[in-house]
């Protein structure tokens, strides 16, 4: 019987930890590294088109399971190209290891072909950065890697191979190490009854609802919370879903670049009880302007010092465990306020239905985002990419489950959203997966459609076409009063889906796009692209709109 490899051994490890798919490139460095994938039952490589993509299919794939997505490269400009997916992950604290190869240790510490520094250069975007030195490192280094990137607040963590390790002899005692069970923190007594009284001094107490409820399953906590206390909710735009669109206290999300209808909530709130939130996720400039409102601070970690985030107090424990021993504490002080109507929550629906039958061509952002909620069941997913797609999608695009409407708001990246739509089917192959994106954000990773239609993904991409970066023209019309350097020219969409074996659409009048998204959702196979013109002459009303806006709640 052959002996074991490092390769091999590195494939145990993360059997393991129960990772099912490796997205990446091979290169002449770790081809032993996939070889062993490749070779091994219960794990599979998904060949990528580009090194970026695999890391936001890891990234997509680690976010929805809350399992660490996989990564990994070749040395050098492989290893670089995964950059931007890891800090991604990093930044949205979304679980991922990355995995690259490097040169052998008997050349990276002079200069040689394809090696620079990658330890040092993964160290500021990752929890963890380091090197397999010996074979005997790897069980514990790779249990290292997925302890911290899946750890209270997860993250990304990189490892580098080099490449005369990976072809070394296992000795022959070397196996995977046992995960330990996750602990649960509880919060103290003193937090819980601080919290009381810090609640029980409120008149307008105000939820914001972070992306932490989703990581830590707490939605029905904090559903109990709200309804049971008349607490309203905001959320974040990665934490939208957290509490359903139809529910009587749900505000919307906060997030918009001007005073939208939610802020006024906040306007008026002398508390916010902030519950799995981090700043990343939003600037609380915008709902704390003067920083003199009170904040309940309810997560696994401290928040960094914000002059608009100075908490009163803060509750650092499990979330769920913290909002179930709030609730019933507060229950026994018979605490409750009276409920309040809420406006906010109608100027949003009535924002939608004035152009869910809108007839105007090109189509407006609004009429797009109603027939895009129409096509959907509940439970499907829709990934939305950066740009000013984000801004009308997570402002209007309804939503009653969590993970169902996915929005990058940590490092806000463009292109993620297709790669990331194959991490998402994956992760949830019995779920229909729509990847939302603009003209611009689609051409930055259009090659991961290939690996789409190879691997049999079905998904669906709704491309919103204006042949500019909108969202950057929309901001340079707010403050410049004009724009410059945002317009260029698009491929013929349809044609380009199917030189790569995707089926392609082209809407041509209003009437056909929801008929349309709803035959390539419900198709049974096949990777579809829709291409709709948008009329984006509806930012700056909006901005207008709200510049005059008063609301009394």
């Amino acid at each position: 019987m052959a002996k074991k490899t490092v390769a091999q051994l590195m494939v145990d490890t993360l059997k393991n930890e129960g990772v099912q798919y490796v997205f990446g490139i091979p290169g002449e460095e770790n081809i032993h590294f996939v070889d062993a994938i490749d070779k091994a039952d219960g794990i599979e490589f998904i060949l990528t088109r580009h090194e970026q993509g695999a890391a936001f299919m890891a990234s997509v794939y680690g976010r929805l399971t809350n399992n660490a997505g996989v990564c990994t490269a070749t040395l050098g400009p492989g290893a670089i190209n995964l950059t931007l997916g890891v800090a991604d992950a990093q930044t949205n604290s979304t679980p991922l290891v990355a995995i690259s190869a490097q040169g052998g240790l008997n050349r990276i510490h002079k200069e040689s072909h394809q090696v620079i520094d990658l330890v040092s250069m993964f160290a500021p975007i990752t929890q963890w950065s380091q090197m397999i030195l010996s074979p005997q490192a790897v069980p514990e280094m790779v249990r290292k890697a997925f302890s911290l990137a899946e750890r209270d607040r997860p993250g990304a963590t990189y490892l580098a191979l080099p490449q005369d390790i990976e072809k070394m002899t296992a000795p022959e005692e070397l196996q995977p190490l046992p995960i330990p069970p996750i602990s649960v923190t509880e919060p103290t007594q003193e937090d819980i009854a601080a919290a009381v009284d810090l609640i029980a001094s409120a008149k307008h107490p105000i939820i914001l609802a972070g992306h932490g409820v989703v990581l830590k399953h707490a939605e029905s906590q904090l559903l109990a919370f709200s309804e049971t206390f008349n607490i309203p909710v905001a959320t974040t735009f990665m934490a939208k879903g957290a509490i359903s669109d139809r529910n009587a206290h749900a505000l919307g999300v906060v997030g918009f670049m001007r005073h939208d209808y939610e802020n006024y909530a906040f306007d008026q709130a002398d508390l916010i009880i902030a519950v799995g939130f981090s700043i990343q996720q939003f600037d609380p400039v915008k709902i704390n302007p003067h920083g003199d409102k009170k904040i309940l601070h309810i997560n696994m970690f401290r928040e960094d010092p914000d002059t608009h985030y100075n908490t009163t107090l803060n509750i650092v424990a499990n979330i769920p465990k913290s909002l179930e021993r709030l609730t019933h504490a507060l229950a026994q002080e018979n605490m409750h306020f009276p409920k309040i109507k809420l406006p906010i929550k109608k100027m949003l629906t009535t924002e939608l239905e004035a152009h869910s039958t809108a007839t105007n061509f090109p189509m407006t952002p609004q009429r797009i985002v109603a027939d895009t909620r129409a096509a959907m069941k509940d439970d499907d997913i829709v990934l939305v990419d950066t740009g000013a797609v984000k801004m009308w999608m997570a402002r209007l695009f309804p939503t009653y489950l969590s993970n169902t409407c996915l929005i990058d708001n940590g490092l806000s990246t463009m292109g993620w959203a297709l790669p990331g739509a194959i991490g998402a089917k994956l992760a949830a192959p019995d779920r229909r997966v729509l990847a939302v994106m603009g003209d611009g954000s689609f051409m930055m990773n259009v090659q991961e459609i290939e690996t789409a239609v190879r691997e049999h993904i079905h998904m669906v991409v709704l491309v919103w076409q204006d042949n500019a970066y909108g969202l950057i023209k929309w901001k340079m019309d707010m403050s410049l009063k004009h724009h410059s350097q945002v317009d260029f020219d698009n491929p013929n969409f349809v044609e380009l889906a199917r030189s790569f074996g995707a089926i392609g659409y082209q809407i041509e009048k209003s009437e056909d796009l929801l008929p349309t998204l709803k035959s390539a959702l419900d198709a049974a196979k096949g990777v579809h692209i829709i291409s709709v013109p948008v009329d984006y002459s509806e930012n700056m009303k909006l901005i207008n709109r709200l510049g005059s806006l008063t609301i009394k709640l």
